[in-house]
C-alpha cells in the first residue's frame, strides 16, 4: 500500500456502539467501490447485512452478532471510497472490533473472512455470560489513578477490571454486575464527573469473556493472515504490529484484555502521525482523541459531507506541498 510524503496519517476504525440505521447508505449509492464491499459482505454472510445497515431496524442492528459485521463493513466501505479519492493511511488502528476493520484495510485479512469472524465473535461474546450477570460502566473525570483504586476496591473477590483505557478522563470497566454497580457508587462518592452503567449486551474485555476467547481462537487459527501493508497499532499492548501472525495473536488476546486506546494514540503520535481520520460510523474516536491530544488533527468520514471535507482538507495539504 503506497504512502504519501505529506504529514503522516493514521486511519482509526470504530468499535461497537457507533452503529446507527442508515450508516453507509449514502456512500453506497454514490460509489461503486462502497457498493462492492456491501455486496461482498452480504454474500459472505448469506443474508442482506447491507439492508440492516441502511434501514435497520435499530433493535436488530444493536444485536452484537449483527452490530460487529455491520460496523466492519461500513468502515471498510468508507476506506475504499477514501482510497478511490487517493487517500490512504500510513498507520492503522481500531478500537476493539475496529481492529478487524483496520486489518482488512491494511491488507492483512480478507473482508469475507473478517465479516464471518466478527459475526462469530459477537455470538460467542453474547453467549459467554448469561444476560444480567455481567455489566460495563464508564467512569469519567476521576483524578489520575483513582479509577484503579475504585475498581480494585469494588471487586471484592468478584471479576472486575478495566475494559477500555480510552483517555486519562475516561475509563470503562467490565465484570460481574454487582461489582460494577459497587464501582459506580464508589466513583460517584469520590468525585467522578460521571459514573454510569452502559447499555451493552455483555461485559466485554474482561475475564468473563474467556469462553468466547477460546472459541474465537480456533476460528482465527483457521483463517489466513498476511503481513499488513502498513503498521497496525495493537489494542492489547499499544505496539506496532507488522506481521500477520502477531496480528492474529493480538485478536485472540483482545477478547479478555483491555483496549489500550490512549496508549495507542500516543504511540502513533510518537511515530510522527499528525493527521487522524476516523473511518466509519460515528465520532466516538474523534472525541477521545481531543481528550488525549488537542494538538492532533482529527477528521472523520462516514457520509458524503464528511468525505468532501476530508478530501478537501487532505487534498489541499497535498497541493500546498
Amino acid at each position: 500500500m503506497e504512502t504519501n510524503t505529506l504529514s503522516k496519517r493514521a486511519f482509526l476504525f470504530p468499535g461497537q456502539g457507533s452503529q446507527y440505521p442508515g450508516m453507509g447508505q449514502e456512500l453506497a449509492k454514490a460509489y461503486p467501490a462502497a457498493r462492492r464491499v456491501f455486496e461482498a459482505a452480504d454474500r459472505a454472510l448469506g443474508f442482506p447485512l447491507s439492508e440492516m445497515c441502511f434501514r435497520g431496524p435499530a433493535e436488530e442492528l444493536q444485536l452484537t452478532a449483527n452490530t460487529q459485521p455491520a460496523i466492519l463493513t461500513v468502515s471498510v466501505a468508507v476506506a475504499e471510497v477514501l482510497k478511490e479519492n487517493g487517500l490512504r493511511p500510513d498507520y492503522v488502528a481500531g478500537h476493539s472490533l475496529g481492529e478487524y476493520s483496520a486489518l482488512v484495510v491494511a491488507g492483512a485479512l480478507k473482508l469475507e473472512d473478517a465479516v464471518r469472524l466478527v459475526r462469530k465473535r459477537g455470538e460467542y461474546m453474547q453467549e459467554a455470560v448469561p444476560v444480567g450477570e455481567g455489566a460495563m460502566a464508564a467512569l469519567v473525570g476521576l483524578a489520575p489513578g483513582l479509577a484503579d483504586e475504585i475498581w480494585r476496591e469494588a471487586a471484592a473477590g468478584q471479576v472486575l477490571s478495566p475494559a477500555n483505557l480510552n483517555s486519562s478522563a475516561q475509563v470503562v470497566i467490565a465484570g460481574e454486575k454487582a461489582a460494577v454497580e459497587r464501582a459506580v457508587a464508589l466513583a460517584k462518592q469520590r468525585g467522578a464527573k460521571m459514573a454510569v452503567l452502559l447499555n451493552v449486551s455483555a461485559p466485554f474485555h474482561c475475564a468473563l469473556m474467556q469462553p468466547a476467547a477460546d472459541r474465537l481462537a480456533r476460528d482465527l487459527d483457521a483463517v489466513e493472515f498476511k503481513d499488513p501493508e502498513v503498521p497496525l497499532v495493537s489494542n492489547v499492548d499499544a505496539r506496532l504490529v507488522k506481521d500477520g501472525a502477531a496480528a492474529r495473536e493480538g485478536l485472540k488476546r483482545q477478547v479478555t484484555a483491555p483496549v489500550r486506546w490512549e496508549e495507542s494514540m500516543r504511540a502513533l503520535r510518537s511515530e510522527g502521525v499528525e493527521v487522524f481520520v476516523e473511518v466509519g460510523p460515528g465520532k466516538v474516536l474523534s472525541g477521545l482523541l481531543r481528550q488525549i491530544d488537542r494538538q492532533a488533527e482529527c477528521l472523520r468520514v462516514d457520509d458524503g459531507a464528511t468525505l468532501s471535507e476530508a478530501v478537501a482538507r487532505l487534498g489541499a495539504a497535498r497541493a500546498a506541498k
